[in-house]
């Protein structure tokens, strides 16, 4: 039994000690000009879809929760947000070339009709992530009518 205890202190010693190991969890600022749902014009309820199910892991204006300053659970949500960036940032873009926008549609229009984003892990405590079909069904209808007339 004093074991147990002794294996027990040490997890919450180290517990403690790694609250203190830093996670950056700054925003950079978005310029409209370059932001995806300011410079396509993206009507009301797109626009809401975007912003509640993709925009935390994929654009500059992740919202952390209470629970993302807890380590080691903050080191894993700063890792899937700076994956999720690299995969697609829609703050910025208006950066990239019409190639790499038309995959990133492509892309998305694939991963929301498979269901793979978001990420079931982050809709259990982002219940508004959550999209019916019909919602999945007017994201994937909104990307394919911007792929069909080139205005990515």
């Amino acid at each position: 039994m004093a074991t147990v205890k002794k294996i027990l202190f040490w997890v919450l010693v180290g517990l403690i000690i790694i609250q203190f190991i830093p996670v950056d969890k700054t925003n950079v600022a978005v310029k409209s000009s370059v932001n995806f749902v300011d410079v396509k014009k993206t009507p009301p309820k797109i626009r809401t879809l975007i912003k509640s199910a993709c925009y935390d892991c994929h654009s500059n204006e992740t919202v952390y929760p209470k629970y993302a300053y807890f380590a080691p659970i903050s080191w894993s949500i700063k890792s899937h947000v700076n994956e999720g960036r690299e995969h697609l940032n829609f703050s910025v873009w208006g950066t990239y070339n019409t190639d790499l926008k038309k995959s990133m549609l492509d892309k998305s229009i694939q991963t929301i009709q498979t269901k793979a984003m978001p990420l079931p892990g982050y809709m259990v405590y982002h219940k508004e992530a959550n999209l019916s079909d019909a919602e999945r069904a007017l994201l994937v209808k909104y990307f394919e009518e911007m792929i069909k007339t080139n205005s990515y």
